[in-house]
């Protein structure tokens, strides 16, 4: 088996993983809000929230990675991924580690609703974990890319543009 295909399928494997960790995320904090909205007259805590908005993005970047290399062709595809997998990353770290903060300080922590939180945290810090590890993978890729297309010169191939008639006139002029 090639490299190239043991990566394809390792990526698959974590963006299918980013998919159900994000799909449990939203459905435990979801059940956490509502049950908020429905049982107190107190709001959802904002922590709770912010993990609602983690696993909706999640969404939406795991579509936009998929769909926007199709429409941009001429852009590779660990340019698009590498800045949603670091912002996803970022926003799970986040999410996850207010809500313990936030359940860590609660008097009491008992039932069904505070394991629910409990388990939505550490949901968000597998996903964090998972959008860790495909940011390094789409960076290294991506550093690949950009060194394989001149070594660094946003890939213009060497030879071509105005250094290359800059040299040849510096010669001409000697």
């Amino acid at each position: 088996m090639k490299l190239a295909n043991m990566s394809f399928s390792l990526m698959l494997l974590i963006r299918v993983c980013q998919g159900v960790f994000a799909l449990l995320v939203l459905i435990l904090s979801g059940f956490v809000a509502n049950w908020y909205r429905t049982t107190t007259s107190l709001p959802s805590p904002s922590q709770i929230n912010f993990l609602l908005f983690g696993a909706i993005w999640s969404f939406i970047s795991l579509a936009c990675i998929e769909i926007l290399p199709r429409f941009l062709p001429r852009i590779p595809k660990p340019y698009i991924a590498a800045p949603l997998d670091l912002t996803n990353a970022l926003f799970h770290l986040a999410g996850f580690a207010a809500l313990a903060a936030f359940l860590s300080g609660l008097l009491f922590c008992h039932g069904d609703v505070c394991h629910t939180a409990q388990a939505a945290a550490a949901f968000s810090a597998f996903s964090f974990a998972v959008w860790s590890a495909s940011a390094v993978l789409t960076c290294l890729e991506a550093l690949k890319i950009k060194r394989g297309a001149g070594g660094g010169g946003g890939g213009v191939p060497a030879g071509s543009g105005a250094a290359a008639a800059t040299g040849s006139a510096v010669k001409e002029g000697v």
